[in-house]
C-alpha cells in the first residue's frame, strides 16, 4: 500500500523495519536533548534558560520513549545510518549552533540565541508535521499510541513558543535578521528532509521488499513534496504568529515529567 497510513503500518509490523525506525527517531531526539541542554546552561536570559531547559527535557524524554517503544517489543536499537541522521546533516549545512560551540563555556550572544530559536522554529514544524501524522495513523494503537500522543502533544508546545520568543525578538528589533535566518534556515531543511526522507525509503524498501515501482512510486512523492515545499511551503516554516498556546514551555514549579514505560 501506498498511502502514508499503509506505510506506516506496514514498518510497525515488522520489527527490523520498527526498529530502524524507533533508533534513527530516538537518536534525533536525544541529541536534541543535550543540545538544549548545553544551550540551557550557557543562555544568560534568566527567563529563557528554563524554557530551553525544559526542552531539553522534553526531547531527552522522546528518545526514551522510543526506546521503550523498541523494549516493550523485545528489540535493540542499531546504529543509525548516517545519511539519515536529520540533525548531523543540518550542522553540517551550518544550520543551528555548531556542537563545537555548545562544548565551550562561554555565554551565547544574542546572535547565538536567534540562531538557535530559528532553528528550532523550522525544525519544530517538521517534527509536529510528522508527529500529527503518526498520531493519526497509529495514535491509537495499544502499544505505540500513548506515547505517541504525549511525543506530538509537546512537540506543539515546542513549536508554540518558538513563535512567542521569535516574535519577542523581533518586537525588539530583531525582525530583519530573524527573516533573513528563517529563510535561509528552512531552504536548508528543506532539502535535508528530502534527502534523509530518500535514505530512510531506501533502508524501509530493502527491509520490507518493496519492489522496484513501489520504490519509484514513493520516490517520486518524496521529490513532489519537496518541489511543494520549496515553492509553496515554505511559507509555513518562516511565518511567525501568536500561537494558541501561550507560555507553553513555562516551568512548573513541583510538577513532574511524566513517564512512559
Amino acid at each position: 500500500m501506498l498511502s502514508a497510513r499503509g506505510i506506516l503500518q506496514e514498518i510497525h509490523r515488522d520489527d527490523d523495519a520498527f526498529r530502524l525506525f524507533c533508533s534513527i527517531a530516538a537518536k534525533g531526539e536525544s541529541q536534541g536533548g543535550w543540545e538544549n541542554a548545553r544551550i540551557a546552561a550557557l543562555v544568560p536570559d534568566a527567563e529563557l534558560a528554563p524554557k530551553v531547559a525544559r526542552h531539553g527535557a522534553d526531547e531527552d524524554k522522546h528518545g526514551r520513549i522510543f526506546r521503550a517503544m523498541l523494549h516493550r517489543r523485545g528489540l535493540e536499537p542499531v546504529d543509525v545510518p548516517p545519511e539519515t541522521d536529520y540533525c548531523m546533516l543540518l550542522e553540517r549545512q551550518g544550520i543551528g549552533l555548531a556542537h563545537e560551540r555548545l562544548k565551550r563555556d562561554e555565554p551565547m550572544t544574542e546572535a547565538d540565541i536567534v540562531d538557535y530559536l530559528v532553528h528550532s522554529r523550522v525544525t519544530e514544524q517538521r517534527a509536529a508535521e510528522d508527529m500529527r501524522l503518526l498520531r493519526r495513523y497509529l495514535g491509537d494503537d495499544p502499544d505505540v499510541g500513548r506515547g505517541i500522543r504525549m511525543i506530538c502533544d509537546d512537540e506543539e508546545n515546542h513549536l508554540a513558543y518558538c513563535h512567542e520568543e521569535l516574535l519577542r525578538l523581533s518586537d525588539n528589533g530583531g525582525a530583519a535578521r530573524i527573516k533573513r535566518a528563517l529563510r535561509k534556515t528552512a531552504r536548508a531543511e528543506i532539502k535535508v528532509n528530502r534527502d534523509v526522507s530518500l535514505a530512510v525509503m531506501e533502508h524501509m524498501g530493502r527491509i520490507l521488499r518493496w519492489p522496484r515501482a513501489q520504490r519509484a512510486l514513493l520516490k517520486a512523492g518524496i521529490q513532489a513534496t519537496y518541489l511543494y515545499d520549496r515553492l509553496w511551503g515554505t511559507r509555513r516554516m518562516v511565518t511567525l504568529r501568536p500561537p494558541e498556546r501561550r507560555n507553553a514551555m513555562a516551568p512548573k514549579p513541583g510538577s513532574t515529567q511524566p513517564k512512559f514505560a
